[in-house]
This record gives C-alpha cells, structure tokens and sequence, in this order.
C-alpha cells in the first residue's frame, strides 16, 4: 500500500505543476474535475474495505471490520450447482439464482441477478456454504453486530421489527438503484451494503427482489426452522424471525 500511495503523490505533483485543475478518475469510468484553487488539502483515507479472493472459485468479495466483526460486504456467490425454484430441501443442500429456473451452473453465473446479488441458499447449504476462515453466522452474532450499531439489549432479544438505533438504516446500501423508493433510512454507515436480493419460497417460486435483504443465520430452532434477519425497502429497522429450512435466502459471512 504504501508504493501505491507514493506513486499517487508523484502523479499529483505532476498535476500541480501542469494543470489549473485535479482530474479524478474512479473505477467505473466516471470523471470529477476540481479547480486547483478550490483545493485546501489532500489526504488519502481508508475506506475500511479490503478483499477476499474465494480460492473455490476465484470471487472476489469486498470486506469490512464493523467493530470487533469482519464480514463480507457482500452476498455469497458461491454457486456449485444449481435448481429451479420449485426443488428444495429442508436437509438436503440446494442452490437457486434469483429468476432462473434452469439447471446449468454457467448460465445461472451469466444472469444479471447473480452478478449483483449473488446466490440464494436454503439453509442446509447455508451452513457450508462460506468458504475456509468463514462461517454462516449465529443469532448471537446477528446481535453482536446490531448491537454495536445501537440497537438496545431489549430490541436484539426481541422478535419481529426492532427500531432502536435505526440499525436497518445503517446496514443498508444507499439510493435506489438496487432498493425500491423510498428505501428508508438508508445510510449504509457501517459499510455492510445490505443489497435487496428477495428469496426462494419454501413452497417453490422466488419473491420480493428490491424489496427485502433476507440473510440467515446459523441458528436453527427445530428441525424445520430457522432465525434470519429482515432488512426492508420501506423500514430502517431490522427485523428478527423465524423460517422454513427449505426456503432460499442469502447468505453474508463472519470470519472466523
């Protein structure tokens, strides 16, 4: 990092010295330009952000330390194979992509869906769906993480919607070019960009993409259900409930 930060030094001194303006250039092709004159100082900061390469299949997840946690700030797309919406499981492990209802892994890869808002997991697969150093994680550590973004003791035991701290709003990425409007309280503070990426049905058939953020957790309650955290489009808080095992829902993973 620190050749890096040299050589950007380097380029802007050469910009300084031949230019009336500072021309910013960010990864997805955009330009700001910026009068020289209105410049004060110029400091480089850490995002908070670094990556992880999945060695299973090359992907690479942004990152982020919220607290005493590191997740992926993003959802799993760990996809080794591939069902229609109408199979499933509550103890057999299966995979779906949002809107496909095809078989073949590639095709799936090659979806729109799949690019942005990776792989949907009934919760068999969940458990061993994170790669080596990574875990699918608990009810605890759901609390662990609302917690640290001012959720109240009261609120993270509690079930259903739970509003202290304005959690959900945190969580979530902002703007609406993924979320339906209004998406409310979205502010995306603690860097985990809750992305709206719908679910499998237990009964088959997909539902509520833009909508909702359905994440599970580890934690099971019987044999037939499980906890998962709902984000929603419409609501800045987190809600905390229960699920059949053989529905599909995303997975965001907690390093070890």
């Amino acid at each position: 990092m620190k050749s890096i930060l040299i050589t950007l030094v380097c380029i802007f001194m050469v910009k300084f010295s031949y230019s009336q303006s500072l021309v910013v250039t960010k990864t997805d092709g955009s330009k700001t330009t910026i009068a020289l004159s209105d410049i004060e100082n110029i400091t480089f900061e850490d995002s908070g952000f670094t990556d992880f390469t999945d060695s299973r299949d090359g992907h690479v997840y942004k990152v982020v330390t919220i607290g005493t946690q590191t997740w992926m700030a993003e959802n799993l797309a760990y996809l080794p194979a591939v069902s229609t919406s109408q199979e499933g499981s509550f103890t057999t492990p299966y995979y779906y992509v949002y809107g496909y209802e095809g078989s073949t892994v590639s095709a799936a890869k090659a979806t729109a869906n799949y690019g942005t808002y990776g792989v949907l997991y009934n919760w068999p697969a969940a458990l061993t769906a994170c790669p080596s150093g990574w875990h699918s994680p608990t009810d605890a550590e759901w609390k662990i993480l609302e917690k640290n973004q001012g959720m109240s003791n009261s609120d993270a035991d509690g079930i259903g919607w739970r509003n202290t701290g304005i959690v959900g709003g945190k969580l979530k990425e902002t703007g609406t070019s993924h979320w339906l409007s209004p998406n409310t309280g979205a502010t995306n503070n603690s860097g985990f960009t809750a992305l709206p990426g719908g679910g499998r049905d237990d009964n088959g058939g997909f539902y509520t993409l833009g909508t909702y953020a359905s994440i599970w957790s580890a934690s099971e309650v019987d044999a037939s259900i499980s906890w998962y955290r709902d984000l929603h489009y419409f609501a800045d808080g987190v809600q905390r409930f229960t699920y059949e095992k053989s529905g599909g829902l995303s997975v965001r993973c907690l390093q070890d």
